[in-house]
């Protein structure tokens, strides 16, 4: 199905007409995500790590203080950078990570977000909002206790995760990142019935890259206007279409990876899905990183990318797809 309706109106806040339109050698950098550790407290099923040579020869497999500070500066070096997530592994761990909202925030970084697992104590996500962080992005994969301890890989972490969500949502926007599998499948719809019981501004649904399964429930009415993104994916469903995987009617360009860039270790990829399905990244960490991200947009063709062709998402590919439409048109 052709995309025509603006990509404001699904709900991805980083995604517009107006970036398709900006979007240039010269346009400030949109999205940038760093993975700022790889230690996680959580051991969950569906998540592989990253390849241990990205890391090159430090000793612990996250990035120090001035690390992330100068990936930041490059972001910026232009123009302020729109919109930052640090991420990880579980990026309440390093013990800078206060600090490192700070810096974005001197740096006029309008959106600052952090993945996490909301398992750290509610103190430093209080302590983060004041910092400068104004998104969280909260894993929340099941609707009780022995399911979330499950898929967390841990016990005793569920009930804390659920209390942070609750009072986070109550301070900033917040949405929960609900993962599906085999195990947890069945109950995904009470699943979103809990997360929305919860008072969290969005709800992200997504199959693990193992499972990638299309989205088996039917939900409510009031709870999908209440939440754009998943209305939107659950509305791809009853199109035919699922959360991954480019069809033979979609852009055989990346054009979104010109002003959006994943960094974890001394490289930096096309983008998050392809980095976590162990993809070789574009380059090394530089000042020249947009230069040669241009590059590869002009080389690479997504439909003969096996990573590209099989778990692109849904929200990309529309980005894609919309950009050949108005860039033909300008």
């Amino acid at each position: 199905m052709k995309m025509e309706r603006k990509l404001e109106e699904i709900g991805f806040y980083t995604l517009e007409d107006y970036r398709i339109m900006q979007n240039s050698k010269n346009s400030p950098m949109w999205r940038c995500e760093i993975i700022v550790t790889e230690y996680c407290n959580f051991k969950c099923p569906y998540c592989r790590g990253l390849k241990s040579e990205i890391y090159g020869e430090r000793k612990l497999k996250q990035l120090s203080l001035q690390e992330v500070k100068e990936v930041i500066d490059i972001w910026c070096k232009d123009k302020p950078l729109k919109n930052i997530r640090f991420s990880g592994g579980e990026p309440t761990l390093h013990k800078n990570i206060v600090e490192m909202v700070e810096y974005a925030k001197l740096k006029g970084i309008e959106r600052i977000a952090i993945s996490t697992n909301g398992s750290s104590y509610f103190p430093l996500y209080q302590k983060l909002i004041r910092a400068g962080c104004n998104d969280f992005s909260i894993s929340l994969d099941a609707c009780c206790t022995n399911d979330g301890d499950t898929m967390a890989g841990v016990r005793g972490a569920f009930q804390t995760v659920v209390s942070n969500i609750k009072e986070i949502s109550k301070l900033t926007y917040v949405t929960v990142g609900v993962v599906y599998d085999e195990k947890n499948i069945k109950k995904l719809k009470e699943t979103i019935h809990f997360a929305h019981s919860l008072g969290v501004a969005d709800i992200r649904i997504i199959s693990s890259a193992q499972y990638n399964q299309s989205i088996p429930v039917e939900i409510e009415q009031e709870i999908l206007d209440a939440h754009p993104i998943l209305k939107y994916r659950l509305s791809n469903k009853s199109h035919g279409r699922g959360v991954r995987g480019i069809q033979e009617t979609d852009s055989h360009k990346c054009n979104l990876i010109n002003d959006d860039c994943i960094v974890a270790g001394d490289y930096h990829f096309p983008c998050v899905i392809y980095m976590r399905e162990k993809g070789k990244p574009i380059g090394k960490v530089s000042w020249d990183m947009r230069e040669k991200r241009r590059e590869w947009i002009k080389t690479h063709d997504c439909h003969c990318d096996s990573i590209c062709k099989k778990n692109c998402l849904d929200v990309c590919i529309d980005y894609n797809n919309r950009y050949e439409k108005l860039k033909c048109k300008k």
